[in-house]
């Protein structure tokens, strides 16, 4: 029998909380609701798959909380998406920072989150790829997922989120070919607007900036990119 994954969702909106609760509950998760991050320490989130975690609440923030779990040995891995009604570039840089694993700004439709904790479970499942201290690497290529780096050789190199989350996307799914399309609807938010041509300018500074595995980074012309192992 297959196990479910179990999700907790942490909100002081409790009319949110049953609302994912039930949706995802349909999707064939467990789903477990807390009301604030104080709640949240004292029930143990060391059981979960998957937080679903609200950055505004009462005495300790969804910010605080993510800081306290990625600090304990027993929660640094488990995935964070943040939901927040506040969506300024200084709040997702500080998620991101904190070793969240994707971020939702309120209002949001349920059928966008359900396809973002699709995505992050499948991303953060044992594929082979991933050991223990979520490193994903490929012979000196080596991408920290906690800490949002990449480093050559053991040198880390800047890149950008996006430029992080496509690399992230191919290494993980290595030998699959991602069309632009599904690049665009996998690493992109929702409500931007991008075209064909910037997936070709991301790849490209991509490419540049890992140096001597540029070349594995392929264009399978008519369909779009790989990582070729």
């Amino acid at each position: 029998m297959e196990t479910k994954n179990r999700i907790l969702v942490v909100d002081d909106e409790q009319d949110l909380c049953e609302i994912l609760k039930f949706n995802l509950e349909t999707e064939g998760y467990e789903v477990d609701t807390a009301n604030s991050a104080e709640e949240v320490l004292e029930i143990g989130a060391e059981k979960y798959d998957l937080l679903l975690l609200d950055v505004m609440m009462g005495a300790m923030s969804g910010f605080a909380l993510a800081k306290k779990l990625k600090d304990e040995p027993m929660t640094a891995n488990i995935p964070i998406i943040f939901l927040t009604a506040r969506d300024t570039e200084n709040d997702t840089v500080t998620g991101f920072n904190l070793g969240a694993d994707d971020y939702i700004s309120k209002p949001f439709s349920i059928r966008e989150v359900l396809v973002r904790v699709r995505a992050v479970l499948r991303r953060t499942s044992d594929t082979g790829y991933a050991p223990h201290n979520n490193i994903i690497s490929y012979q000196g290529l080596e991408l920290n997922l906690d800490k949002k780096t990449v480093a050559i050789d053991g040198e880390d190199i800047p890149f950008t989120k996006t430029e992080f989350e496509i690399l992230h996307l191919l290494l993980d799914e290595r030998g699959r070919v991602f069309s632009r399309q599904e690049l665009i609807d996998r690493v992109w938010p929702k409500d931007v607007l991008v075209l064909d041509r910037t997936v070709d300018v991301n790849i490209t500074r991509l490419r540049k900036k890992i140096g001597r595995f540029s070349k594995c980074i392929v264009t399978r012309l008519g369909f779009g990119y790989y990582f070729d192992a």
